[in-house]
């Protein structure tokens, strides 16, 4: 078997993949970032939606040939469709400022970690690690059909959801089915909506999650759905309950369809333990998707950029002792907003559309300056207190 000696290995070529290979190059870091697919951001499974105020922590700067619309905010409908509450583009979050074309972007940031002297193979996923004494060493790579040895004083598992190499690392990211939402999305065209706006649906029409239209111009929008799978009864639900959504709505029946994504996503709290003895996980192999929103494009890329910091920096002691600092600053930032976005998911999931209608009616006619679950929570009380009981340990 040929062998390659590396200091950092990164497996997975996403947001995360890349800015880690990117940063760990920058500090000096003879890097590998190998990818199992032929080609870097296909295929698209995304929501397509980012804001702009993360993307100087990992210097990237808008560009013209990733940006498919520009969002002035977001809507978020009432399970009624009576009430409506606008938000702008700062206070919608991390998915709402710009909806992207993956597909470029994410070579975009690859091509990024190549400027920085970071090796990029395609077609070449990992099959298993290379594990002695309990310390990860590197990786068994098939490359064109070949198995190669890469040995590396660090690994960065940026291999997403299903991540295969945190459970051969003996690291557990094993959810619930209620910490995991089952997503279909069409890219649709022929569509009449607001494209200032992304849009978001609560209630009924999409159990334990939400429907989202993002536009990207041109009267094409990314039309999905997510569903907790705890609330799936049978097969092919999902899809059902976004086809019906469609069916009831003449802006969209009109539509076609040109592309089917399926997939799923985490929402959880972050694991108590994404660290181990020569390897780091990063972005969705992280769980650090956002427990509320279920977006994680922000997250993904300003972990990878600490954790391809942070190898470069421990490459003559990667031992847990010296990645911990890591998983410290991962904490720091998204352990207790996950926490509590968590607590919020799992509560707003058991609340009816009668009650969810008569939130959204409060909330759509007070003038909340800053968005957030307590502000929210404070206006709701004013109005119907019985619906906030549950909730007041946030307020």
């Amino acid at each position: 078997m040929k062998r390659y000696e590396y200091d950092v290995l990164v497996i997975g070529a996403g947001p995360g993949g890349s800015m880690a290979a990117r940063f760990a190059a920058r500090n000096g870091a003879k890097v590998l970032l190998v990818e199992k697919r032929p080609e870097i951001g296909v295929p698209v499974r995304c929501a397509e939606g980012i804001s702009r105020d993360w993307l100087d922590i990992v210097e990237i700067k808008p560009d013209k040939r990733w940006i498919d619309q520009e969002i002035e905010g977001a809507k978020i409908y009432s399970p009624n469709e009576k009430s409506v509450i606008t938000l702008s583009a700062e206070q919608a979050g991390n998915e709402v400022g710009f909806v992207i074309n993956r597909e470029y972007f994410d070579k975009y940031l690859a091509s990024l970690a190549i400027e920085e002297g970071a090796e990029i193979w395609l077609k070449s996923p990992a099959i298993n690690i290379i594990k002695e004494d309990g310390y990860v060493k590197g990786a068994i790579v098939r490359r064109f059909g070949e198995e190669v040895e890469v040995r590396a004083k660090v690994v960065i598992a940026a291999d997403g959801f299903e991540s295969q190499v945190a459970r051969w690392a003996g690291l557990n990211t094993v959810l619930p089915e209620r910490d995991i939402v089952s997503c279909i999305e069409y890219r649709m065209t022929n569509i009449d909506i607001d494209e200032r706006f992304t849009h978001f649906y609560i209630g009924s029409c999409a159990p334990g999650g939400y429907l989202w239209i993002f536009p990207k111009g041109r009267n094409e929008a990314n039309v999905g759905i997510g569903v907790a799978l705890n609330r799936i009864k049978k097969r092919g639900e999902v899809k059902k309950y976004l086809d019906n959504f469609i069916e009831e709505h003449s802006n969209l029946k009109r539509g076609g369809i040109l592309q089917i994504i399926t997939g799923a996503v985490s929402v959880c709290r972050v694991p108590k333990h994404i660290v181990a003895n020569g390897i780091m996980l990063v972005g969705d192999a992280a769980r650090l998707i956002d427990p509320i929103t279920g977006g994680g494009i922000a997250n993904a890329a300003i972990s990878g950029r600490w954790a391809g910091e942070i190898a470069a920096k421990c490459l003559e002691d990667p031992l847990e002792e010296c990645l911990m600092e890591y998983q410290e600053k991962v904490k720091k930032k998204w352990e207790r907003k996950h926490l509590r976005n968590w607590f919020v998911k799992e509560k707003l999931s058991e609340l009816s559309d009668d009650t969810l209608n008569k939130l959204m009616e409060v909330v759509s006619q007070t003038d909340i300056k800053e968005i957030s679950v307590r502000a929210i929570l404070e206006a709701v009380q004013e109005k119907y207190p019985e619906l906030v009981e549950e909730f007041e340990d946030l307020i």
